[in-house]
């Protein structure tokens, strides 16, 4: 866990800006050149990225897709706080340590041990932090995605390459709508047995003449019923893990 940590800190100083990351021990403490407009500028932009660095570290993992099945999960089965909000964040965020942790060791290995050895500097850390996530980010990005983006940078005259790699800016909002469709597209697939249910309950409940009586009142039980017979969180959970590449 430590090392999940300190290699998930690591990612978020590679979504910060390069400036950020060579800092001086004593930014907090002492003016830039001498200047304190600059000092502040400097100190308040750096407190901005820390505060948002936790959403952006979720948001270029796999976190999005495994919240968004288990929400349209929990919205099909008629359930509107079981599980609670707590479960369902607490379940998506450890399944994506556990299919982030190739990428974590890499981040760890490559640039965050030599970096605390003292083998390379920050720029070459920046680097070899972000590569694998880099990697990652591009093996479950849709070309479509992709080329979208890379077309609108294009059109506003941005560049779209670092050297010979995708600029971030570029591919982690390419990645975040290619997770979203594919949560959108599991999410269909887990709901379609309960929307089944639930059409028969309210054709036989309809059929029986008992128009007061919500079908969903019905056939909730046979939805719990059901998806614990199939080992519905089995099914998911795997389903959900080996989408990744």
């Amino acid at each position: 866990m430590i090392r999940f940590l300190l290699a998930a800190f690591a990612m978020m100083a590679t979504i910060a800006s390069a400036e950020a990351q060579a800092l001086a021990p004593d930014v907090l403490t002492q003016p830039v050149d001498g200047s304190v407009a600059s000092w502040i500028i400097r100190t308040f932009g750096l407190l901005t990225v820390l505060s948002v660095a936790p959403g952006i570290l979720i948001m270029v993992t796999s976190f999005p897709r495994f919240v968004i099945a288990f929400a349209i999960l929990r919205a099909g089965m008629g359930l509107q706080t079981t599980p609670a909000n707590l479960i369902l964040i607490s379940l998506a965020l450890f399944m994506t340590f556990y299919v982030m942790t190739p990428t974590f060791d890499r981040a760890w290995e490559g640039g965050i041990q030599p970096l605390l050895n003292n083998q390379i500097d920050e720029a070459q850390a920046f680097d070899r932090v972000s590569d694998p996530f880099r990697d990652f980010m591009l093996s479950n990005t849709r070309d479509k995605d992709l080329n979208l983006f890379v077309d609108l940078a294009a059109e506003r005259g941005q560049p779209v390459e670092t050297g010979q790699k995708i600029d971030m800016r570029v591919l982690v909002p390419a990645f975040m709508i290619s997770e979203i469709r594919r949560g959108f597209e599991i999410g269909f697939l887990v709901v379609l047995p309960f929307l089944v249910i639930d059409l028969v309950v309210a054709t036989i409940t309809m059929s029986m003449g008992m128009m007061m009586l919500p079908p969903t009142a019905i056939s909730l039980p046979f939805k719990v019923l059901f998806f614990v017979l199939i080992d519905g969180w089995n099914l998911l959970v795997g389903s959900l893990v080996r989408s990744f590449i």
